[in-house]
């Protein structure tokens, strides 16, 4: 997926590097200007949008373990 903006550069997603099998489906990350877009490599069609500032409480939350019960 693209930005929205006519003639914006595509979006540079990112994979994760701790996954032990590249070949398996996983979450993929892009920065796109104040915000951040996030999908799933097999559906890559699917985007959702976020702030950095809701991205950063996510991700402060995760090493805090608030989520660790749904894994």
């Amino acid at each position: 997926m693209e930005n929205d903006t006519p003639n914006a550069e595509p979006l540079q997603w990112q994979k994760g590097t701790l996954d032990p099998d590249a070949s398996t489906p996983c979450l993929e990350i892009a920065g796109d200007g104040d915000l951040i877009r996030l999908r799933e490599s097999d559906s890559p069609d699917l985007v959702v949008t976020t702030s950095k500032a809701k991205l950063r409480a996510f991700i402060l939350g995760v090493k805090a373990g608030e989520f660790d019960h749904l894994v």
